[in-house]
């Protein structure tokens, strides 16, 4: 497999596998949820399970036939326990959030008994970013979930987004720690020890073929001239594929940062999960849902 360098080339893969994904769409009442649902249905890249449909939602999906199952709820509770549970009887190979409270939706996900994240495991969220400044797809995390990773959640964070990077081509994924410097402090930032242990570990094979770095500042990063300027070196040469953040505000900056100022277009999901979940905002655009959910067949 290639590596997929921006959005066009990841439909283009996901339209050439001829594979459609399940996908088991909560309460899909809004228009931009049913809009992004449409385009990929006809795509090709995933038949859907709307469950907890209103009578206008129903009507907007009745041209697919069979390419779209309604399954009705009594609200939007119970929309999200059954969409998570076909997730965990194995008839939806992915969960995406329509037209409810996240909290209804995470409450499903994390119930013990019925949920779908496995013990042990971290829930966290990873973004895929498309910025017009920058030759390849970005991945990063922490922007919505974590507010300040612990040394086993950063761990958990950087074996999600290796696997993600692998599943979009990228052999040997290059993740850079970000922090406001590139100097260990263990009195003023703590986590930058962390950071040179996840190097370190990285570096004798324990996540497998990547290069990971840090502490390394934003630039340095992404720039190799940025990197050369302040007379550093780094195996990722400023050529990261993506970055972790030390805590969610530094990650939610950076996000918001990029899709006003450099109208990015992104995609998210969150990780952990026994199968992804599309969460996206309601004020979220059709085409960042509909990047989301094609993400997440991937």
């Amino acid at each position: 497999m290639r590596t997929i360098q921006n959005f066009d080339e990841m439909l283009e893969h996901l339209g050439s596998r001829e594979e459609r994904r399940r996908v088991a769409v909560v309460c899909p009442n809004d228009e931009s949820t049913q809009q992004a649902v449409c385009r990929a249905i006809d795509e090709g890249i995933a038949s859907v399970i709307a469950v907890g449909c209103t009578p206008e939602a129903e009507k907007a999906f009745s041209r697919y036939g069979s390419q779209v199952e309604i399954v009705p709820a009594a609200d939007v509770n119970d929309a999200a326990a059954k969409a998570v549970a076909l997730a965990k009887e194995g008839k939806a190979d992915v969960v995406m959030k329509g037209l409810l409270n996240t909290d209804d939706l995470l409450r499903a996900i994390l119930n013990k008994e019925t949920g779908i994240l496995p013990k042990g495991q971290v829930l966290t969220h990873i973004t895929c970013a498309e910025v017009p400044q920058y030759d390849k797809l970005l991945f990063c995390s922490d922007v919505a979930v974590i507010p300040r990773p612990t040394k086993e959640q950063r761990e958990a964070q950087l074996v999600y987004l290796l696997r993600l990077c692998r599943s979009m081509g990228i052999r040997e994924p290059g993740v850079a720690l970000i922090n406001c410097s590139e100097k260990v402090s263990e009195k003023h930032f703590p986590h930058t020890v962390e950071y040179r242990e996840l190097a370190e570990r990285a570096a004798k094979g324990d996540f497998g073929p990547c290069i990971v770095d840090g502490p390394l500042d934003l630039k340095t990063s992404l720039s190799g001239k940025a990197l050369k300027k302040k007379g550093l070196t780094s195996p990722l040469r400023g050529h990261a594929d993506a970055l972790i953040f030390p805590d969610i505000q530094s990650g939610n900056v950076f996000y918001k940062t990029i899709t006003l100022f450099c109208h990015a277009k992104t995609a998210a999901m969150l990780a952990g999960t026994e199968v992804p979940v599309v969460l996206t905002s309601r004020a979220d655009e059709v085409e960042s849902k509909f990047y989301s959910l094609a993400l997440a067949c991937m």
